[in-house]
């Protein structure tokens, strides 16, 4: 989606954007609520593309290629070149400020928003001479995310990725000894512009020392091969427009209509207490760790709805950190409640004319008291009024459409509006913005879903709900 610079006022608007990806179990401890990490990897059956036939035709939609965002791992029997292995780093080196990631027009041409850069680093740590921790601080930064290419611990020893505070902490603990020598694992992020990592270990379980001058010892440590450092507000300000644009659409085409009218998710609360309740079901998705996109819970069950642009596969639902909860705490205040954190997981159907992604979530139960959502079966009337809660460029929820008695541009334009294929959309006027692909648009008359925003260009369009329905019926 395409931002109208200067128009959209940002939600709590001293805040930063937040977010990540990553690969990790979790567990709620007795006193806080601190995620403790267990490494987990996919089936190869399971981490594959999965696509339903398209709307009306029959024929089967053809998934598109996974986008690589990482670098070559070693294949069994496979000897890395000497400037490759990780393990020939004995000593820590400088971090450089290389960007190793594709642009932020690359990435809206996957129709999602570009919020952060990837940077090498290559950094040891934990054993022998080498410090047992470090901070990674990158100035300025709303975020930082680390990947660890290398994770040789003793058993009983674990990791801490914390912010600057220590307020915010995640813990991994080490992988079976020969299995570290060469993983692709991604921490949680953490918000802030600094990264604390720290081995810990434990009280000599093995008899580390005595390992001695055996071969096995020099390979013991932590590398931090890549780190994901989040745009400040002025860079995000500065992403280029045209990286901004609609997927599939050409020309100057705005989201945001006029003058942005959305809100604060908890301006609503009192003066329209439904609306508000329906946006604790939508979520904020940090996909790859530097791309966002909104999502929803829909029906009962542990199924979530965003846009085939968005990803359409498990490997990038993997790498996708969903945010429930994230909101501010007053309306047009600075403070945001404290967001649950899941890791996305399987991606059960996805379909790139109707443009959705029907993923499942881990650790469901701790988002099941955020509720849920309805598709709604019948198509809308021309003029019903709508409502849209969302995380526009990643900010806290904002709802745009009506406040309380006060109505606004936020209503049907065209219900059978042309997006992917003829038909397909209900056309509206609501404001939107860049991260904001993938969020629900909510009828004021039933409170039930009637489309899935996936397009700007005043009027915007969303997906229709009843073809939806009609698709997802034996999923949900």
């Amino acid at each position: 989606m395409r931002r109208k610079t200067g128009l959209a006022v940002g939600a709590c608007a001293a805040l930063v954007l937040v977010g990540s990806a990553g690969t990790v179990a979790w567990k709620q401890q007795a006193d806080e609520l601190r995620p403790v990490g267990a490494w987990h990897e996919a089936t190869a059956a399971d981490r594959t593309p999965v696509s339903l036939a398209e709307a009306g035709t029959g024929a089967a939609t053809e998934a598109r290629p996974q986008q690589q965002s990482i670098p070559r791992r070693k294949t069994a029997g496979e000897k890395l070149p000497e400037s490759e292995d990780p393990r020939t780093h004995a000593e820590p080196v400088k971090q450089k400020r290389e960007i190793v990631e594709e642009s932020a027009a690359a990435a809206a041409a996957k129709g999602r928003q570009k919020v952060g850069e990837l940077l090498t680093v290559g950094k040891i740590l934990g054993y022998a001479r080498k410090p047992a921790r470090e901070s990674f601080r990158y100035p300025g930064a709303s975020y930082v995310k680390l990947h660890f290419d290398r994770m040789m611990m003793l058993p009983g020893d674990y990791v801490t990725v914390s912010d600057a505070e220590g307020e915010e902490s995640y813990r991994y603990d080490a992988p079976p000894l020969l299995e570290g020598m060469s993983v692709d694992k991604w921490a949680m992020s953490v918000t802030g512009d600094t990264a604390v990592v720290e081995v810990h270990r434990t009280a000599d379980p093995l008899g580390a020392r005595s390992l001695g001058q055996h071969s096995l010892a020099k390979d013991l440590g932590v590398r931090v091969d890549r780190a994901a450092r989040g745009f400040s507000r002025t860079e995000q300000k500065g992403v280029p427009e045209e990286s901004l644009t609609a997927p599939g659409r050409t020309g100057r085409e705005e989201s945001v209509c006029g003058s942005d009218e959305s809100r604060d998710a908890v301006c609503y609360k009192a003066k329209d207490p439904v609306a508000y309740t329906r946006s604790k079901a939508v979520a904020r998705l940090l996909i790859d760790g530097t791309e966002l996109c909104t999502g929803w819970r829909v029906g009962t069950k542990n199924r979530m709805l965003t846009n085939n642009h968005c990803f359409d596969s498990s490997d990038t639902a993997y790498d996708t950190e969903v945010w429930f909860n994230y909101q501010c705490a007053a309306c047009g205040g600075y403070d945001t409640y404290k967001p649950t954190k899941v890791w996305g997981d399987q991606v059960l159907a996805t379909n790139r004319t109707l443009d959705y992604t029907l993923f499942t979530v881990e650790n469901f139960k701790a988002v099941q008291k955020f509720g849920f959502l309805t598709l709604d079966t019948a198509r809308p009337a021309k003029g019903q009024p709508l409502y849209v809660p969302q995380h526009p460029a990643g900010d806290p929820a904002r709802i745009a459409g009506v406040l309380g008695d006060k109505a606004d541009n936020c209503g049907v334009s065209d219900p059978g509006y042309t997006g992917y294929t003829a038909d397909s959309d209900v056309s509206y006027y609501c404001d939107t913005e860049g991260g904001s692909s993938g969020s629900p648009v909510l009828s004021r008359k039933t409170n039930k879903v009637v489309a899935l925003h996936h397009f700007g260009g005043c009027p915007n369009s969303g997906v229709r709900a009843d073809l939806l329905s009609r698709q997802l019926a034996s999923k949900l």
